[in-house]
């Protein structure tokens, strides 16, 4: 019998995580896969854990990495790790750069992955596209323009200094449906609908040029780098892979 494929989702009980985790249960895969989550909330979000069991959730604090032992314990080391833990919201981290940094720099993610004797583990990284310009290419030098934006960036540096196996997605405005445990963050189409059902004014960007993607479409590609890694590992590697997500072939 062929061994079950695991794969933990850093910050599953987010807006994408929970997207994320929903698409991997439903997954049509020759090799299943076992699931486990971290959060951050005092318990799991039940709704999400009916959803998607079998699950193993586990309470991790990513600053500091406490929680992360119970993981190697309990679920073991997964072969792949998708982070979506992250203190997305640019006003709040303009207000708090250090509590930003120490979340979105995966520094205790590093280190737990490098405790495992096997580094056949692929870590696949949520970025952004937040940058002094549009329409950039992968290429193109990053330039950051606010708080939010440099921690994507050291994060992206240092994943590639101290890890070799990893795919970082840098995506725009990732859109769709509420999740199966709602979410308290503001979601674009939600937020604009509420606007419009009131007939208030807001003011809006108007000198920036994104591209909105949809979040299944998001969950497509992280399974499809999935199954991939899964099922040609370790003959094909995926290292130093930079995509952005709006310039991909989703369709």
């Amino acid at each position: 019998m062929a061994e079950r494929k695991r794969v933990l989702v850093i910050g599953g009980s987010g807006y994408l995580g929970q997207h994320l985790l929903d698409g991997l249960a439903k997954a049509d895969s020759e090799t299943p896969f076992d699931l486990a989550f971290t959060h951050h909330r005092p318990i799991p979000p039940p709704e999400l854990i009916d959803a998607v069991s079998p699950v193993y959730p586990f309470r991790v604090d990513v600053r500091t990495g406490e929680g992360f032992e119970s993981i190697s314990n309990t679920f073991g080391e997964p072969h792949v790790v998708v982070n979506c833990a992250a203190l997305s919201v640019p006003r709040a981290c303009e207000v708090d750069p250090v509590t930003t940094m120490a979340t979105n720099l995966p520094t205790s993610l590093i280190n737990w992955l490098s405790s495992f004797k096997d580094n056949n583990i692929l870590l696949i990284h949520l970025s952004t596209d937040q940058g002094s310009k549009s329409f950039y290419k992968e290429e193109d030098e990053t330039a950051p323009v606010n708080m939010y934006g440099k921690s994507k960036v050291a994060a992206e540096e240092f994943i590639s200094e101290h890890w070799s196996n990893f795919a970082i997605l840098r995506s725009s405005i990732i859109y769709g449906p509420q999740t199966l445990s709602p979410v308290s963050k503001s979601l674009p189409i939600q937020w604009i609908d509420s606007i419009l059902s009131r007939s208030e004014e807001i003011e809006f960007f108007h000198d920036e040029f994104r591209c909105p993607v949809y979040v299944k479409d998001v969950v497509n590609v992280i399974l499809a780098l999935t199954k991939k890694w899964i099922s040609d590992c370790p003959a094909a590697q995926m290292a130093v892979a930079v995509l952005t997500i709006e310039a991909m072939n989703l369709h």
